[in-house]
């Protein structure tokens, strides 16, 4: 080989995530790509007087990993701006630090966090604690959300400013909780959620640099946890628009494929076809507006998903016989996704029950019956999939995007199992099952949905189906677990594939982007149960390091 190295990486367990060589001990990188992938003598004679040479010490090598289910803007602004509470904060450690913020702020400044656990949503959704959030807040709107990121948590003030009372109806497609007394609650379900995040955003004065700052914030953390590539699971204009800036700056540190919501999204912004229309504008190097969103239900916590059997029924007031409703037709789908095949999209849809999955099968099939192959097709979510539907992903070339973090370690399976008969809840997540059919199993984060988007964790309950903290025991579905390649895969080459950049990203071999990391331990050298202790050492987008782990 004529080429010389800009950049040679040596004395590594390299896992190259390639099946036709799974291991190396060297590559070599020029002008961004690997270019050579063998031993370290082979490697060593593509080296010149000006190579950088990257000795690994023996430790473990692999790609860059790829999120195929995130949500950058939110996450970052999450960090960068609002209030951090995990999952697991009880009603009176929410109000506490609540009050606590409030104090920070000025008197008519809105104070923003989450997340805010499915348990703890449960509880204050049956009414008696907006007075006490009221309280915690001073007198300044507040605005928390869930950890589905589906629903809010308001005060009064809040409510007041959005223009809600007693006697207003209910949005399209959302709800302003109630209790039994029919008073409000502060509670807000799926698209009553929009009323206040559009009501929060509309003061704040200087949205750009705000939007800057909140996505340089997200692609740091990303980069942090060695994830080079993801699927942003829904982007407005704003959003593309602060990613192409920070592409043209050579700010972005992470190759990003964005999904255009097909309907109104949680915040004010274009949808649909105004949105396609402009999308293209935005497209850069590393910024690919190649997916349409669309969302076919809700949650299981909120009763929102579509499930094929009755919910659990808690008294009176609840019907015995009701399973959730789907936000569209089966012919408004098609066309949809018709239309998606025009425009040359791929689409990701929302789908967390097995009604819903169904639904989205059945439109697939369809479209794929008039058009053929056609554009990438994801499920997001695939938490309950009817044993009769599995093998439909594979023949139909649709891809389960799963979230393993969603799991554990946070509240989400306690409300979950509360709402979902055990039959359903006791075969979710059918990982293997999707594996072992042929289908493409891809994994994502679903950040903010989780305190953060860290791979380590979610790729080691693909694994072992347990919560990685032995002080919360149990393990879900665990006849679905993965082997190691298999849920690395699921984090590299094939999320890759399903966000469109299999050609690109998720291997190193040569001709790809040269995105990898370093990690502090070999995960194969180590027990399952330790493969979320795992840190990266060193990140690198396109053969230049854009993370390093303070010795610290």
């Amino acid at each position: 080989m004529s080429q010389r190295a800009d950049l040679i990486v040596t004395n590594g367990a390299v896992y190259t995530c390639d099946p036709s060589r799974e291991w190396a001990e060297a590559f070599a990188v020029a002008g961004g790509e690997v270019i050579a992938v063998g031993s370290t003598e082979e490697i060593a004679a593509l080296s010149t007087a000006d190579t950088e040479v990257l000795d690994a010490g023996g430790r473990m090598v692999m790609p860059g990993l790829c999120d195929v289910h995130t949500h950058i803007g939110p996450g970052g602004t999450q960090a960068a701006w609002e209030l951090a509470l995990p999952p697991t904060d009880t009603v009176d450690e929410i109000l506490a630090k609540v009050g606590e913020r409030a104090a920070t702020l000025a008197p008519d400044e809105w104070l923003v966090g989450g997340i805010v656990g499915s348990t703890v949503l449960d509880t204050v959704a049956k009414g008696g604690y907006l007075h006490a959030l009221d309280e915690a807040g001073a007198g300044r709107p507040v605005i928390l959300r869930d950890d589905s990121m589906h629903n809010r948590w308001v005060n009064s003030r809040a409510l007041e400013l959005m223009g809600v009372g007693e006697h207003t109806p209910d949005p399209e497609g959302g709800a302003y909780v109630r209790d039994v007394d029919g008073k409000l609650t502060g509670v807000l379900h799926e698209m009553a959620s929009k009323v206040a995040e559009d009501t929060a955003i509309a003061s704040i004065p200087d949205l750009a640099d705000r939007h800057a700052v909140s996505f340089k914030t997200a692609l740091g953390i990303l980069n942090s946890f060695g994830i080079t590539a993801a699927q942003d699971a829904g982007t407005l204009e704003y959003g593309l628009r602060a990613l192409a800036d920070l592409d043209d700056r050579g700010e972005l540190s992470a190759w990003v494929v964005a999904s255009l919501p097909a309907r109104p999204f949680f915040e004010e912004g274009l949808v649909g076809e105004d949105l396609y229309a402009v999308a293209g504008t935005y497209r850069r190097t590393h910024v690919r507006p190649d997916f349409v969103k669309l969302f076919l239900d809700g949650v299981p916590m909120t009763r929102t998903t579509a499930m094929l059997t009755p919910y659990l029924c808690h008294g009176d007031h609840e019907d015995p016989t009701y399973k959730g409703e789907s936000y569209w037709t089966h012919e408004d789908l098609v066309r949809t996704l018709e239309r998606c095949c025009e425009l040359g999209l791929g689409a990701k849809l929302h789908a967390t029950g097995d009604a819903s999955v169904r639904l989205a099968l059945d439109a697939i099939e369809t479209v794929r019956a008039a058009r053929g192959d056609g554009p990438v097709f994801q499920i997001a979510h695939v938490e309950y999939v009817d044993p009769a539907d599995l093998p439909r992903f594979a023949r139909l070339g649709v891809i389960p995007d799963a979230s393993p973090y969603i799991w554990y370690p946070n509240v989400f399976q306690e409300s979950i199992a509360n709402q979902i008969p055990p039959e359903p809840f006791s075969r979710s997540w059918p990982c293997k099952d999707f594996v072992d059919s042929g289908a493409l199993l891809s994994a994502g984060s679903d950040w903010p949905v989780v305190p953060l988007p860290n791979p380590w964790i979610g790729l080691e309950t693909l694994v072992t189906r347990a919560n990685p903290d032995p002080a919360v025991p149990g393990e879900l579905n665990p006849a679905q677990r993965l082997s190691l390649p298999d849920a690395i895969a699921a984090f590299t080459r094939n999320s890759a594939k399903a966000m469109g950049l299999g050609d690109v990203v998720g291997t190193i071999r040569p001709g790809f982007s040269a995105d990898f990391v370093v990690l502090n331990h070999n995960l194969f050298d180590i027990t399952p149960d330790r493969i979320h202790t795992t840190q990266v050492e060193r990140t690198f987008f396109q053969g230049k390091a854009v993370y390093g782990r303070s010795a610290g």
